[in-house]
């Protein structure tokens, strides 16, 4: 045939999505050319090929049901299970823990999401972290829908009798629990951590997994701790053990980030095709973001046959976080047609308010390129991109943002202003995801009007931060009553700050302090009496203009013991706690973060850990 010539195409069904003329219908075909390797998918809204290419309803839920759940086997081999470890993996950023609240607040959102298994956290590492896994157990756990969904819940623990007992403990009362052990497996981390033989550490492993069968849990899931830098014969031994001991689910962390994307791929077909009863249970992975290949890592190893995703919402974790739930799941969907039409049963309307909410209840505020849910990441600034989306949106968004759950605010129907009543406004608030109580929408529309009193247009971006400042917090201890400051370059800085006490009673102070925002800290403390370092302040304005709502968010560590273990060492350590405020003036949002942070502190119930000594690896995946 002619270089030239033209060939007619023959049409096949697919996942592979365009962007037809009309923006409300879009057609899933694939264009195969016979007589050539190289396979084209077009748009068909004129005789021209035009290559604009999207994911956006790649896979519609209704089409492709999440498959029954059984404890080591996927009745459906295209289907990949999601397995966030967002309040577990995720809590131990510096600076990101949450209180029991906040946590089953997370964990009802991601039930929402549609996530398989919710690792609830580290029971063993305190009293509230048992607490709060053993809430969500009975809470989300038991919240079976009308399909049969309910997401299984884990709890971490190490190889040793005590952390199992204590995990069992907590997610026994849920419909689906599971335990996770874990010890390591290369040979830095067995000479110098542990201090074990192999063959001590192949029996603590198999011996570990007997035990937590015998305590009546089913399902359990076993971690070679850096498996990445392990050696291969010794992983598809203790694998093999394991798996015999009666492991449903073996997990394969990239602990250190180190494997590249090819590397990782192999490790889990090595494994597969080298583990003695590998086909008994589900290969999962578990990759951090040393690197910046978390993302890729995961993909690659779903690619080669791992059935089990482990990640967290926004990819928050330890040092540079783990595989971000949003990217990976997304990814799937867009790369159908390279990864064989693999699917997950995560609902992707939900991904922008869980990330959100993530986000303000961690205090890890997302960079603004962070993909998919960042601040810029639907924005288009140059004069060329924006020439294309006015044209045609498949020309720069591969993905629409209503798929994940994000309204355009150009777009909205609605413009909300100081006349708008308290309709309009609940209106917007579910268009843009957000589920409120009355009593929620009704202290949210006092503080929406006495900002419309201010701006002529009150935009989505300052609704999601009033929503951040009202709803996203934590139970109040301390409430902001009054706040009056005085500054500037003829005097010293003073203010004097009214808090009202969860029993009602008002307390007023007043300090002089390096600035307004110093001395309104410095009054606080004078009222609250708790003796606290300020680690981090930050502040950013939600929208252009001087009448912008200011966003600030702070960190902070209490000198009192509120202390856990540390999953990834097993030291004890003090914790840190973020808060966050939103106001059109920067010191009443500074204090309202302050006072947040203080409150997240307070609410922690004793998290002393306990004092018995454990000989074995305190590590994590």
């Amino acid at each position: 045939m002619a270089a030239n010539a033209i060939r007619t195409p023959v049409v096949s069904p697919s996942t592979s999505t365009c962007f037809p003329s009309s923006p409300n219908h879009r057609v899933l075909l694939r264009l195969h050319f016979p007589q050539s390797s190289k396979q084209h998918r077009y748009c068909s809204s004129s005789s021209y090929p035009k290559f604009t290419v999207s994911c956006s309803q790649f896979q519609p839920e209704t089409t492709r049901r999440r498959p029954p759940y059984i404890p080591n086997h996927i009745p459906d081999p295209s289907y990949v299970r999601i397995f966030d470890t967002t309040l577990r993996d995720g809590e131990q950023s510096p600076g990101a823990s949450m209180t029991s609240k906040e946590k089953l607040d997370i964990a009802r959102q991601l039930a929402k999401l549609g996530v398989d298994i919710i690792e609830a956290g580290f029971p063993a590492a305190s009293k509230d972290d048992f607490e709060a896994v053993k809430m969500i157990a009975q809470e989300v756990g038991n919240a079976v829908d009308d399909e049969g969904y309910v997401p299984v819940i884990c709890g971490l623990s190490r190889c040793n009798e005590k952390d199992i007992r204590t995990a069992w403990d907590a997610v026994k009362h849920a419909k689906r629990p599971r335990i996770h052990t874990f010890i390591a497996t290369s040979g830095i981390h067995m000479e110098y951590k542990l201090r074990m033989s192999k063959e001590q550490v192949i029996d603590k492993a198999r011996s570990m997994v007997k035990f937590a069968r015998s305590l009546g849990c089913n399902d359990v899931e076993f971690s070679p701790e850096d498996a990445g830098r392990s050696e291969r014969e010794f992983l598809y031994e203790i694998l093999a053990e394991v798996i015999k001991a009666g492991a449903t689910t073996l997990n394969i962390p990239d602990t250190v980030g180190i494997t590249m994307p090819s590397e990782f791929g192999k490790l889990i077909a090595d494994i597969k095709a080298n583990t003695p009863g590998a086909e008994n249970v589900v290969i999962s992975t578990h990759c951090q973001n040393d690197l910046g290949l978390s993302t890729a890592n995961t993909i690659e190893g779903a690619h080669a046959g791992a059935r089990q995703l482990e990640v967290t919402i926004n990819g928050i974790g330890e040092r540079a976080g783990n595989a971000s739930l949003e990217e990976v799941v997304m990814a799937l969907k867009c790369g159908g047609h390279v990864f064989g039409n693999l699917y997950t049963g995560v609902n992707a309307k939900h991904i922008y308010l869980t990330s959100r909410m993530v986000e303000e209840y961690s205090g890890l505020q997302l960079q603004p390129h962070k993909a998919l849910v960042g601040a810029n990441a639907f924005a288009h600034e140059s004069g060329i991109h924006q020439d294309g989306m006015l044209k045609h949106k498949g020309t720069y968004e591969i993905i629409s943002p209503e798929d994940i759950g994000l309204e355009r605010s150009n777009e909205a129907g609605i413009v909300l202003g100081k006349l708008s009543g308290r309709h309009a406004l609940r209106k917007r608030l579910q268009e843009l995801g957000y589920e409120l109580k009355d009593d929620q929408v009704e202290s949210l529309f006092w503080r929406f009007k006495a900002v419309a009193e201010q701006k002529k247009r009150v935009t989505d971006a300052d609704l999601r931060a009033l929503v951040s400042d009202e709803v996203f917090q934590a139970e109040p201890v301390w409430k902001l009553g009054d706040l009056q400051v005085t500054c500037g370059t003829l005097g010293l800085s003073t203010a004097t700050v009214k808090l009202v006490s969860d029993d009602g009673s008002t307390h007023v102070a007043c300090a002089i302090g390096t600035g307004p925002v110093d001395s309104a800290y410095k009054a606080v403390d004078l009222i609250v009496k708790e003796p606290i370092t300020l680690l981090e302040y930050s502040m950013n304005a939600v929208t252009e203009g001087i009448d912008a709502i200011a966003t600030t968010r702070v960190v902070i560590r209490g000198e009192t013991d509120h202390t856990s273990t540390h999953a990834l060492t097993g030291e004890t350590v003090h914790r840190t706690f973020g808060g966050s405020g939103a106001g059109m003036d920067v010191v009443v949002s500074s204090v309202k973060a302050y006072v947040a942070a203080i409150n997240k502190m307070l609410g922690f119930k004793d998290t002393s850990p306990s004092t018995e000594k454990i000989p074995v690896s305190a590590s994590k995946v």
